[in-house]
C-alpha cells in the first residue's frame, strides 16, 4: 500500500516542499530503505522511526519498506523527516486513515516517541503559508515560533501517539494561537547603558548618528580609552525591529539552531567574533553552506575588536557583502545567498603598543612598526567605513569624580533614533531599502538634495580631502542621517561640515 505525506526541505533560507512516499510492499524480505538524496542523519530516520513506532504501541510492519523523498535530486539533511516517516508507515500499514493532503509535517523523533526541537520551523511555515497550506504539525516546543504566521492553523504535537489520536478523532489537538510581534516587544534590558560612559561625548554623538542610519563605524584610540565599552553599549540605543526585520534574523537564527528558548528574535543581534575566527566562520560556507557572523549580524551590529589582527583575506571578503547586502556562496551542487545587512562596528588601537599619538604615554614602536600595523587594513575596505573616529583615553579627573553620572541615557537617545529611523522607513516605502546606509548612488540622487552652499562646501572638500567617488556618496548618506536627526527635510552645509569631520585623513588610507 502507498501513502503519501507532505513535508519540507530547508535550503539556504528558504524551504520548499518536499512529498514523503511510502511503500509497504506485500511481497519481498523485511526491509527498510529510504532514498531521494539523504544525508547521514536522514538515513538514521530508519532506527528512530522503528523505536518510535513500536514504543508508542503501534506495530511496525515487517515488510519491505521503501521511502522516497521527492524529488529525488534535491539533497535531504537533518531529522526533520522522522516525523512524516513515521506517519506514512502508520498510513501505508493500515493502522491509520486520515485526509493529510493540505498539511505539512516535520519534526524529529526520540526512540520513545516524544518530538524533539527542530531547526528551520519558520522558513518552513511561511513556505506553507505561500504554497496555499491549510494546516502544519510540527514540535509543541517550536509551536510559539510558528505562531508569528498569520493565515493557517499551526498543530503543537507534543508525540507521535498524539498525533495518532488527533488524525484518529479521538483526542484532538487545539491550534496554537497566533501571536504579534507587539507581544514579544517587553521593556528590554541591556547590560550597557550610555549615561555609564564618562565624557566622550563626540563619540556618543558619533554612535547616535550610526544607530540612526545603520552606518559603519571606526574606533581608534589607545587601550583602556573605552572602545569596546562603547561599542556595547549601542545595542541599547537602536532601533526596534519591525515584523519584517525580524522574521528575517528569526529565520536565520532558526535554520543555524541558535534560537534556543526565544521564538521570534526581537531585539537587533549583536555579534562579537575573535580575531582568529577562520574565513568562513566570519562569511558563511562549508560543504553545507550556512551562515557566517555576517549574516547572523543581519539587522544588527557586526563588532571586530582588534580590528587590525583579523587575517587579511578575512577582512577583505567583507568588502563586497558591505556593498550587497548579501553574500552568495557557491558549491558544486548548487548557489545559496545568505542576507548580510549589518553595521560594522570596529575598533583598533593607532599601533602595536596602542600608545602612537598619546599625550600621556609615550609610543615604543618604531616608524616601519606603525606603518606595518596600519596597513595590515587596506585601503579599500577603510573607504567603505562611513565614520571614522578618534577615542582619547579618558581624563584622571572625570574617573575619579565623585559626583553622580549625569549623562544621557539611551532610552532617551533611542527615542531620536527611531524617530529618524521612522523617517527614512516613510522615505523609502515600496523600495527593497530601509536605511541611508543602503542608499544607492540613483537613490542619493533622489532623495540627498542639496542647497547651493552645501554644493560648495561638498566641492571644496573633495578637491582638499582627495576623496575617492564613494567618500563622497558617503558623505551624502552620512549627511542626511544627521539631518534626519534633527529632523530637517533638506540637507544643510553644517549636516555637510559635520558629515566631513568623520572621514578619515588622506594618508591613512594610502
Amino acid at each position: 500500500m502507498l501513502a503519501k505525506v507532505n513535508s519540507a526541505a530547508v535550503i539556504g533560507l528558504d524551504a520548499t516542499p518536499i512529498e514523503v512516499e511510502v511503500d509497504i510492499a506485500s511481497q519481498g524480505l523485511p526491509s527498510f530503505t529510504i532514498v531521494g538524496l539523504p544525508n547521514k542523519a536522514v538515513e538514521e530516520a530508519r532506527e528512530r522511526v522503528r523505536s518510535a513506532i513500536k514504543n508508542v504501541g503501534c506495530d511496525f510492519p515487517a515488510k519491505r519498506i521503501t521511502v522516497n523523498l521527492a524529488p529525488a535530486d534535491l539533497p535531504k539533511e537533518g531529522p526533520a523527516y522522522d516525523l512524516p516517516i513515521a506517519l506514512g508507515i502508520l498510513l501505508a500499514s493500515g493502522q491509520l486513515k486520515a485526509e493529510i493532503a493540505d498539511a505539512i509535517f516535520i519534526g524529529e523523533l526520540a526512540l520513545d516517541g516524544k518530538l524533539r526541537h527542530t531547526n528551520g520551523v519558520l522558513p518552513v511555515v511561511i513556505m506553507s503559508k505561500e504554497k496555499k497550506y491549510k494546516r502544519v504539525f510540527l514540535p509543541e516546543i517550536n509551536a510559539r515560533e510558528a505562531a508569528i504566521i498569520s493565515g493557517l492553523e499551526v498543530f503543537p504535537i507534543d508525540s507521535l501517539i498524539s498525533l495518532f489520536y488527533h488524525l484518529n478523532g479521538q483526542k484532538l489537538i487545539l491550534p496554537q494561537k497566533h501571536t504579534k510581534l507587539n507581544s514579544y516587544n517587553k521593556e528590554k534590558f541591556f547590560e550597557f547603558d550610555m549615561a555609564e560612559i564618562q565624557g566622550q561625548e563626540q563619540v556618543k554623538r558619533a554612535m547616535e548618528i550610526a544607530a540612526a542610519g545603520a552606518h559603519n563605524i571606526l574606533l581608534k584610540g589607545p587601550p583602556g580609552a573605552g572602545k569596546t565599552l562603547i561599542a556595547k553599549t549601542l545595542p541599547s540605543i537602536l532601533p526596534n525591529l519591525s515584523l519584517e526585520e525580524a522574521l528575517e534574523v528569526t529565520k536565520i537564527y532558526s535554520i543555524s539552531g541558535l534560537l534556543n528558548k526565544d521564538s521570534i528574535i526581537t531585539t537587533r543581534p549583536f555579534r562579537n567574533p575573535h580575531h582568529t575566527t577562520s574565513h568562513v566562520g566570519l562569511i558563511g560556507g562549508s560543504v553545507t553552506p550556512k551562515p557566517g557572523e555576517i549574516s547572523l549580524a543581519h539587522r544588527g551590529v557586526l563588532f571586530l575588536d582588534e580590528f587590525p589582527e583579523f587575517p587579511r583575506h578575512v577582512l577583505e571578503a567583507l568588502r563586497q557583502p558591505m556593498e550587497d547586502g548579501a553574500v552568495a556562496i557557491s558549491r558544486a551542487h548548487g548557489r545559496i545567498t545568505f542576507p548580510s545587512k549589518f553595521m560594522l562596528v570596529a575598533a583598533q588601537n593607532p599601533c602595536p603598543c596602542g600608545y602612537y599619538g598619546d599625550k600621556t604615554r609615550s609610543c615604543r614602536c618604531g616608524l616601519g612598526q606603525i606603518a606595518k600595523y596600519q596597513k595590515r587594513v587596506s585601503g579599500p575596505m577603510l573607504d567603505r567605513i562611513d565614520i571614522h573616529l578618534e577615542v582619547p583615553a579618558v581624563k584622571v579627573e572625570k574617573l575619579t569624580s565623585q559626583e553622580k553620572i549625569s549623562g544621557e541615557r539611551s532610552e532617551t537617545i533611542r527615542k531620536r533614533v527611531q524617530i529618524a529611523r521612522n523617517m527614512q522607513l516613510k522615505r523609502f516605502r515600496g523600495r527593497k531599502i530601509s536605511t541611508n546606509a543602503e542608499l544607492s548612488n540613483k537613490d542619493i540622487k533622489e532623495f540627498c538634495k542639496l542647497e547651493e552652499d552645501s554644493i560648495s562646501l561638498l566641492r571644496l572638500a573633495v578637491s582638499k580631502l582627495k576623496l575617492s567617488a564613494r567618500s563622497y556618496y558617503r558623505i551624502l548618506k552620512l549627511a542626511r542621517t544627521i539631518a534626519d536627526l534633527e529632523q530637517a527635510k533638506e540637507i544643510k552645509a553644517t549636516h555637510i561640515a559635520e558629515a566631513l569631520q568623520y572621514r578619515p585623513r588622506v594618508e591613512d588610507l594610502l
